[in-house]
């Protein structure tokens, strides 16, 4: 039985009822098969874990922060190469139609540019400051030791909830302070914790207790997000006091655009995540598990773009919002049918 991918996705890695990738024409086999083994669709979730970084330190995205988004986009893609290298032997029976047990790829190969990818990732961290190579080393070690030795045990949903911490915090400390992003990577993370928690039971099924758990964690971040505690300057802290006139910490977020937008985005996290949970619960079947794990997977983006709204910045957080659609339009694409971003 295999468990899900490497962490920086969060969940992402396996895909149980898939059928094997259809080739296309126009697209050489080697470079489908590189598709499908890096799980190219899921690109477009990673990107939003820097920005929402980003905003989370205050800042406003740049051209440098083209750095810690590629390093991301690499360490990916490095969990994605090396998490199938690691189970090769498990795939070559329970689904051989993957890349590297049908042949399309050979394992030496597969080994290589998991350590190139890591490197490069690394390379590009350097370059954004050491602030943000200080955290993309451990994310790096933490994408190794989940797929090499954490991904069977208690601890590997624990290990993909600090690997997409991680990748946000990446983010802020290349833009300005990591501290500051401490509170959306620990709401990003107990996500991930939560979708994590359903995927290690999506072959096999008969799990209530986990999607009944991610439901009421979605509920939870949800009320985080939007209920944020607003700061009022010393000022203007005497008339939020009982009785006078002002704007309350509690409240203020939800009258301001941001806090609009924030709704919205939380609203689409809670909706694309909670339905498939819900169903999973009533009916824990392997098929509606993997649904289940699915809609976590989809979840991630608006979540992202609540955390950059709820930190004030609109304008990123309907960027980040931009690439789930992105990415469901790359996924439909005819070469790219069959790859599994799950």
């Amino acid at each position: 039985m295999s468990t899900p991918a490497a962490p920086l996705l969060t969940l992402v890695g396996r895909d149980t009822a898939s059928a094997p990738p259809a080739t296309d024409d126009r697209v050489a086999p080697d470079r489908a098969a590189w598709a499908e083994l890096m799980r190219l669709p899921a690109l477009f979730t990673v990107p939003g874990d820097t920005l929402a970084g980003v905003a989370a330190a205050g800042a406003r995205p740049g051209p440098r922060v083209l750095l810690p988004i590629g390093s991301s986009l690499c360490l990916y893609a490095a969990g994605m190469v090396l998490n199938d290298w690691a189970d090769r032997a498990e795939d070559a029976v329970d689904r051989p139609h993957r890349p590297l047990p049908s042949g399309r790829i050979r394992p030496a190969a597969a080994l290589t540019a998991a350590c190139g990818l890591t490197g490069a990732g690394l390379l590009l961290a350097a370059r954004a400051g050491r602030p943000a190579l200080a955290v993309a080393a451990p994310l790096a070690a933490t994408v190794w030791a989940y797929d090499l030795a954490l991904k069977h045990t208690p601890a590997g949903p624990a290990a993909m909830a600090a690997a997409r911490g991680l990748d946000l915090l990446m983010g802020a400390a290349a833009s300005g302070s990591a501290r500051r992003a401490a509170p959306s990577a620990a709401l990003l993370g107990c996500h991930t914790l939560a979708v994590s928690a359903v995927s290690r039971r999506e072959t096999t099924g008969g799990s209530v207790a986990a999607p009944l758990a991610a439901l009421a964690a979605t509920g939870a971040l949800t009320r985080l997000v939007t209920h944020r505690r607003v700061r009022l300057p010393a000022g203007r802290r005497a008339a939020a006091a009982p009785g006078l006139p002002g704007p309350t910490p509690g409240g203020a977020a939800r009258t301001t655009p941001a806090g609009a937008v924030t709704a919205a985005l939380a609203a689409a996290y809670a909706a694309t995540a909670a339905r498939p949970y819900f169903h999973a619960a009533l009916n824990p079947s392997p098929p509606l598990t993997q649904r289940a794990v699915g809609g976590g997977i989809r979840a991630t983006v608006p979540l992202q773009a609540a955390l950059a709204a709820r930190s004030g910045a609109t304008a990123t957080s309907l960027l980040i919002a931009a690439l789930a659609p992105a990415g469901r339009l790359f996924a439909r694409r005819r070469a790219m049918r069959k790859v599994s971003i799950t």
